[in-house]
Protein backbone atom coordinates (compact mmCIF):
# COMPACT_ATOMS: atom_id res chain seq x y z
CA UNK A 1 0.00 0.00 0.00
CA UNK A 2 1.39 3.45 -0.79
CA UNK A 3 2.43 5.80 2.00
CA UNK A 4 -0.50 8.29 1.93
CA UNK A 5 -3.10 5.51 2.00
CA UNK A 6 -1.14 3.75 4.74
CA UNK A 7 -1.14 6.96 6.78
CA UNK A 8 -4.88 7.45 6.23
CA UNK A 9 -5.54 3.83 7.25
CA UNK A 10 -3.51 4.51 10.39
CA UNK A 11 -5.54 7.66 10.97
CA UNK A 12 -8.83 5.78 10.64
CA UNK A 13 -7.64 3.16 13.13
CA UNK A 14 -6.26 5.83 15.46
CA UNK A 15 -9.34 8.05 15.40
CA UNK A 16 -11.53 5.01 16.05
CA UNK A 17 -9.55 4.17 19.18
CA UNK A 18 -9.39 7.81 20.24
CA UNK A 19 -13.16 8.19 19.81
CA UNK A 20 -13.80 5.30 22.18
CA UNK A 21 -11.40 6.71 24.76
CA UNK A 22 -12.88 10.20 24.52
CA UNK A 23 -16.40 8.74 24.71
CA UNK A 24 -15.37 7.11 28.00
CA UNK A 25 -14.12 10.52 29.15
CA UNK A 26 -17.47 12.06 28.24
CA UNK A 27 -19.27 9.39 30.27
CA UNK A 28 -16.94 9.79 33.27
CA UNK A 29 -17.33 13.58 33.29
CA UNK A 30 -21.10 13.42 32.71
CA UNK A 31 -20.71 15.17 29.37
CA UNK A 32 -18.98 18.21 30.87
CA UNK A 33 -16.38 18.13 28.08
CA UNK A 34 -18.67 18.37 25.05
CA UNK A 35 -16.03 17.15 22.60
CA UNK A 36 -17.87 17.88 19.35
CA UNK A 37 -19.16 21.19 20.69
CA UNK A 38 -15.53 22.12 21.48
CA UNK A 39 -14.45 21.30 17.92
CA UNK A 40 -17.36 23.32 16.53
CA UNK A 41 -16.42 26.27 18.77
CA UNK A 42 -12.82 26.00 17.59
CA UNK A 43 -13.87 26.42 13.93
CA UNK A 44 -16.23 29.29 14.72
CA UNK A 45 -19.54 27.41 14.53
CA UNK A 46 -20.59 27.03 18.19
CA UNK A 47 -23.57 24.77 18.77
CA UNK A 48 -23.21 22.83 15.50
CA UNK A 49 -22.48 19.36 16.92
CA UNK A 50 -22.76 17.61 13.55
CA UNK A 51 -20.11 19.89 12.04
CA UNK A 52 -17.91 19.30 15.09
CA UNK A 53 -18.30 15.53 14.64
CA UNK A 54 -17.48 15.65 10.91
CA UNK A 55 -14.43 17.87 11.41
CA UNK A 56 -13.20 15.67 14.26
CA UNK A 57 -13.40 12.56 12.06
CA UNK A 58 -11.97 14.14 8.90
CA UNK A 59 -9.09 15.78 10.75
CA UNK A 60 -8.23 12.60 12.63
CA UNK A 61 -8.63 10.25 9.68
CA UNK A 62 -7.25 12.34 6.82
CA UNK A 63 -5.70 15.73 7.66
CA UNK A 64 -3.53 14.77 10.65
CA UNK A 65 -2.25 11.52 9.09
CA UNK A 66 -1.16 13.36 5.94
CA UNK A 67 0.52 16.04 8.05
CA UNK A 68 2.21 13.27 10.03
CA UNK A 69 3.46 11.78 6.77
CA UNK A 70 4.89 15.14 5.70
CA UNK A 71 6.59 15.74 9.06
CA UNK A 72 7.62 12.18 9.91
CA UNK A 73 11.33 12.63 9.18
CA UNK A 74 11.48 15.71 11.43
CA UNK A 75 9.71 14.23 14.46
CA UNK A 76 11.60 12.91 17.47
CA UNK A 77 11.33 9.25 18.34
CA UNK A 78 13.93 7.57 16.23
CA UNK A 79 13.16 5.31 13.35
CA UNK A 80 9.96 3.88 14.91
CA UNK A 81 6.86 5.46 13.30
CA UNK A 82 4.72 4.53 16.32
CA UNK A 83 6.99 6.54 18.61
CA UNK A 84 7.05 9.40 16.13
CA UNK A 85 3.27 9.20 15.97
CA UNK A 86 3.12 9.65 19.73
CA UNK A 87 5.38 12.71 19.49
CA UNK A 88 3.15 14.11 16.75
CA UNK A 89 -0.01 13.43 18.77
CA UNK A 90 1.51 15.16 21.81
CA UNK A 91 1.77 18.34 19.76
CA UNK A 92 -1.87 17.95 18.70
CA UNK A 93 -2.82 17.36 22.33
CA UNK A 94 -1.40 20.72 23.41
CA UNK A 95 -3.64 22.53 20.92
CA UNK A 96 -6.59 20.30 21.85
CA UNK A 97 -6.26 20.87 25.59
CA UNK A 98 -5.99 24.64 25.18
CA UNK A 99 -8.71 25.10 22.55
CA UNK A 100 -11.17 22.45 23.69
CA UNK A 101 -11.35 22.85 27.42
CA UNK A 102 -14.18 25.37 27.44
CA UNK A 103 -15.24 26.20 31.01
CA UNK A 104 -13.48 23.23 32.61
CA UNK A 105 -11.32 24.10 35.63
CA UNK A 106 -10.00 22.69 38.86
CA UNK A 107 -9.87 18.95 39.44
CA UNK A 108 -11.97 18.25 36.36
CA UNK A 109 -9.35 20.01 34.22
CA UNK A 110 -6.64 17.71 35.61
CA UNK A 111 -8.78 14.66 34.72
CA UNK A 112 -9.54 16.16 31.30
CA UNK A 113 -5.88 16.91 30.57
CA UNK A 114 -4.67 13.50 31.72
CA UNK A 115 -7.26 11.42 29.90
CA UNK A 116 -7.07 13.43 26.69
CA UNK A 117 -3.29 13.00 26.76
CA UNK A 118 -3.74 9.22 27.01
CA UNK A 119 -6.25 9.32 24.14
CA UNK A 120 -3.90 11.37 21.97
CA UNK A 121 -0.92 9.11 22.72
CA UNK A 122 -3.03 6.07 21.82
CA UNK A 123 -4.07 7.82 18.58
CA UNK A 124 -0.47 8.65 17.70
CA UNK A 125 0.81 5.17 18.49
CA UNK A 126 -1.93 3.53 16.43
CA UNK A 127 -1.47 5.98 13.56
CA UNK A 128 2.27 5.29 13.42
CA UNK A 129 2.05 1.54 13.98
CA UNK A 130 -0.60 0.93 11.31
CA UNK A 131 1.21 3.25 8.90
CA UNK A 132 4.49 1.38 9.47
CA UNK A 133 2.87 -2.01 9.06
CA UNK A 134 1.06 -1.14 5.83
CA UNK A 135 3.85 0.85 4.21
CA UNK A 136 6.62 -1.63 5.07
CA UNK A 137 5.63 -3.83 2.13
CA UNK A 138 6.41 -1.00 -0.31
CA UNK A 139 9.90 -0.49 1.08
CA UNK A 140 10.78 -4.18 0.99
CA UNK A 141 9.55 -4.48 -2.60
CA UNK A 142 11.63 -1.45 -3.56
CA UNK A 143 14.71 -2.98 -1.98
CA UNK A 144 14.11 -6.25 -3.81
CA UNK A 145 13.68 -4.44 -7.10
CA UNK A 146 16.81 -2.39 -6.47
CA UNK A 147 18.86 -5.46 -5.65
CA UNK A 148 17.51 -7.27 -8.70
CA UNK A 149 18.43 -4.40 -11.00
CA UNK A 150 21.80 -4.02 -9.32
CA UNK A 151 22.57 -7.67 -10.05
CA UNK A 152 21.91 -7.23 -13.77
Amino acid sequence: MNRPFSAIAGGVAGISLMSVLLLLLEVETREAIGLFAAVARFVGMPGNLFLGFVIFLLAGAVAWPLLFLALEDYLPGGPDPATRGMAFASILWIAFVVAGRGDISGALFVVYAGLTLVAHLAYGFTLGAVYARLSSGDESRGEQTGSFEASR
